[in-house]
């Protein structure tokens, strides 16, 4: 009996209560309705799939979500899965990367991460498949070579340039398996690099040094089909490949070394085809090459200089310091002088010349417009390199051709 007065108390009880706050409720909900669509949602802990039914896309997004607590705890590092879907998976920034610019934090998923089996893509990475600009600059100088010593009134062998394409695409990736192998303790400290393969323990040293081997097995089969003279020259570059790494520790240069390790081609293209140098015309475009070099890289070298301080690495973005552009005018300046004296030594037509004047153009724009505070901009002047290389080749292909 006394269980049942206090049953119909304490219904009283919570009645009343419900009552007396009418208004407070309704307030709280009309107000909850109004800014229900302008806040923002966060969510913390577990993330939920909102992938599952689309099963193509479930798979990727768990590979993503999966190394999303180890770079939230490690490397405070946001991951974006962006291919025109909506979901987004991120880890919380830390404070430094609040304070930097915005596309430090954020590293939008590539084709790699979209499309290759998971235990592809850390080699993928590793050889940077998924920045393809380096090929790119690589690749060049060879080409024009090939080209300079194509017979006038003709067009470059397809064969050499597809050889040397693919020797590009080998040799890039063997020298950043090498910079990642010798740099593992470096790119850990620094903003741009901490999530590289190795650095992240994605990769094993041993795993990448591995793919290493794999990658110069890959490159030695495309330089046997070389004659011997070109043979014994593409041999010799392993030594720049080898020490470029290194040169950051010891000299403000390590762009300089660089351009005599990537502009290799232009002695090496010439060989492949003649058989022999000729100093008058290959020498000129090698170190047109180098200087070139010294003006996309140390473009590209002030998106770390703040890091670079802190690790004790050496750059000519450092070197140079507020006198940067000055610098660089000067090396584009040479460079294209340079160029211009390879021409007239192979005796191209004026076509050439034409596409000198726009490559000038184009350099000089890089330059002028580089803000060296911005790494969003370091970044877009450094890829747009790719359209100077393919204006100096259009050029050349043109003046040979119809000279």
């Amino acid at each position: 009996m006394a269980f049942f007065r206090l049953t119909r108390v304490s219904r009283r009880l919570l009645k009343s209560s419900v009552s007396a706050t009418p208004s407070l409720s309704s307030v709280f909900h009309s107000q909850q309705q109004h800014i229900y669509l302008s806040k923002p949602v966060t969510t913390t802990g577990h993330c939920i799939n909102p992938l599952l039914k689309y099963p193509q896309w479930s798979r990727n997004y768990d590979v993503l979500s999966k190394g999303t607590d180890f770079h939230r705890e490690r490397l405070g590092w946001n991951y974006r899965l962006v291919s025109g879907m909506s979901s987004v998976v991120e880890g919380n920034p830390k404070k430094e990367d609040k304070e930097k610019s915005g596309d430090v934090g954020v590293k939008e998923a590539s084709w790699v991460d979209l499309y290759l089996p998971q235990r592809a893509r850390g080699y993928a990475k590793l050889a940077r498949l998924d920045k393809p600009i380096g090929t790119w600059l690589l690749a060049w100088p060879c080409m024009w070579s090939i080209a300079l010593a194509a017979d006038p009134g003709s067009l470059p062998s397809f064969k050499m340039m597809g050889l040397f394409g693919c020797g590009a695409l080998l040799l890039r990736g063997a020298g950043c398996t090498i910079n990642d192998l010798l740099d593992r303790d470096i790119d850990t400290k620094v903003d741009r690099t901490r999530l590289r393969p190795i650095a992240s323990g994605l990769l094993t040293p041993l795993q990448g040094l591995q793919f290493l081997v794999l990658q110069l097995l890959l490159g030695l089969g495309i330089l046997l089909q070389l004659n011997n003279y070109s043979r014994v020259l593409g041999a010799s570059s392993l030594l720049l490949v080898f020490s470029y790494p290194l040169m950051k520790r010891f000299t403000f240069w390590p762009q300089a070394f660089l351009g005599l390790t990537i502009n290799w081609g232009a002695l090496l293209g010439w060989t492949a085809v003649k058989g022999s140098l000729d100093p008058t015309v290959v020498l000129p475009l090698y170190l047109s090459g180098v200087c070139w070099t010294l003006v996309y890289d140390t473009i590209y070298a002030h998106q770390d200089k703040e890091d670079d301080v802190k690790v004790g690495v050496k750059s000519t973005a450092l070197r140079f310091g507020d006198n940067t552009k000055l610098w660089l005018t000067g090396f584009g300046t040479a460079s294209m002088g340079l160029l211009a004296l390879s021409g007239l030594s192979a005796d191209l037509g004026w076509q050439y010349y034409a596409s000198l004047v726009a490559a000038s153009g184009q350099l000089g724009w890089q330059i002028g417009t580089a803000d060296l505070t911005s790494r969003t901009d370091c970044s877009k002047k450094f890829v747009s390199n790719k359209w100077f290389g393919a204006i100096i080749f259009s050029g050349v292909v043109l003046g040979r051709s119809f000279h």
